[in-house]
């Protein structure tokens, strides 16, 4: 097996590579989509060793340990040696964070993207949830809770597909 070292520096190189990580509850989403990839750091004196930032969606997140683990081999698999994976709670995570790009992959996948915070910081209620299949505005939640903690379990009353919604936070 042949090793292609690339020309750009090692700390993109980590950056590239913990970026693609997909989340393992929404798999269209790299960790970079969902905004929770912070810093990437690489050590000046061995080039070799990085320390990754992630912050959870929240303080129980049940992915954050194969977040941890699909980090670790992706960078591990770019050749670099030594990896921390650090957790940090502060600033807390935000939907605001999801990438103009990940909100379009979400929709793509059947789940209706949060809202955005006002300028003021506010969460605006929405009483309804654009029907990612159809654009349909008449939808009504079902559950409050989904596949996964961050998601409502929504249907669409001009289709009548269920969906889920990413919950603003």
């Amino acid at each position: 097996m042949v090793t292609v070292r690339s020309a750009a520096p090692p700390v993109e190189q980590a950056w590239a590579a913990a970026a693609a990580v997909l989340d393992p509850e929404v798999p269209v989403l790299t960790i970079e989509d969902l905004g929770i990839l912070r810093d990437v750091q690489v050590d000046d004196d061995d080039q070799r060793t990085v320390r990754v930032t992630v912050t959870p969606t929240y303080s129980g997140c049940p992915a954050m340990d194969a977040i941890s683990e699909d980090v670790r081999s992706a960078l591990l698999d770019a050749g670099f040696d030594n990896v921390c994976v650090a957790f940090v709670l502060s600033p807390p995570w935000t939907t605001d964070w999801i990438s103009e790009e990940g909100r379009r992959k979400l929709e793509e996948f059947g789940i209706a993207p949060p809202g955005r915070a006002r300028q003021d910081g506010v969460t605006a209620l929405s009483l309804t949830v654009r029907c990612p299949q159809c654009g349909s505005p008449d939808t009504r939640e079902l559950s409050r809770f989904g596949s996964t903690a961050c998601k409502a379990l929504w249907v669409c009353q001009a289709c009548q597909e269920p969906f889920d919604h990413f919950k603003s936070i």
